[in-house]
């Protein structure tokens, strides 16, 4: 007896929902991420080439930003960094001369945004005479 042999057929893997699989994941996550956009800037402040006016003569005020955040008016620790009280305590420094120089010094590490918050209060007083403090570079 003769015995036909069976025709193997090709195997076949359908690659279609394997690819449509893919694409829903790819779409899923292009979707659902988020992007950070930072910036890995190394900023060392502050130094000038230059000397600043001389404002002794209008008797001026001087906020201390020290590297760990405190502010210091004059010569006195503020309790907080909060903006309502760095208000209060410009107010009562300045007594009501708004036309004396505002110096902020700020240390190099400090955070910039306390040197806002600096800002933020001169512009509730409508203090409009800003001066910043750096060390002079040294000449090579």
């Amino acid at each position: 007896m003769k015995f036909r042999r069976q025709k193997l057929e090709d195997v076949q893997i359908n690659l279609t929902p394997l690819i449509d699989v893919v694409f829903l994941l790819l779409i899923f996550f292009m979707v659902s991420t988020t992007f950070k956009q930072t910036t890995e800037l190394t900023i060392d402040l502050p130094t000038a080439s230059t000397d600043a006016p001389s404002l002794q003569s209008q008797q001026p005020v001087e906020v201390v930003i020290t590297q760990d955040g405190q502010f210091t008016i004059n010569g006195q620790t503020l309790i907080n960094e909060r903006v309502t009280t760095l208000v209060q305590g410009l107010t009562e420094t300045f007594g009501g001369q708004l036309e004396r120089p505002l110096i902020i010094t700020a240390d190099a590490n400090a955070p910039y945004e306390l040197v806002m918050r600096v800002y933020d209060a001169a512009a509730q007083l409508g203090i409009t005479k800003l001066a910043h403090t750096a060390q002079k570079e040294p000449v090579q």
